[in-house]
């Protein structure tokens, strides 16, 4: 898991990813593949399985690699755009 702050051009380079929101809420989820997303709205926490934590929130970039196993905690209702790949 890793979160940093975009730069203008990867933010250009979402408009035509998918969306995906959530409402505040807890639940497990595993990557089948890498999945990249830029967070719109809200704030989040995901935990992996060695207890290793990321928080990211509105602005912030994130990358999920395959294989991954961990918990998302929405702390504050999410919405976000996303890439498999």
């Amino acid at each position: 898991m890793k979160v940093w702050k975009p730069t203008p051009e990867e933010i250009i380079k979402t408009t035509d990813w998918d969306l995906w929101s959530k409402e505040i809420s807890e639940f497990p989820w595993y990557y089948d593949e890498t999945e990249t997303c830029y967070i719109l709205e809200g704030e989040a926490m995901a935990t992996d399985i060695d207890g290793n934590s990321v928080i990211f929130k509105a602005g912030d970039m994130v990358r999920f690699e395959q294989g991954l196993s961990c918990r998302w905690n929405i702390k504050q209702a999410i919405k976000k755009r996303y890439l498999f790949g």
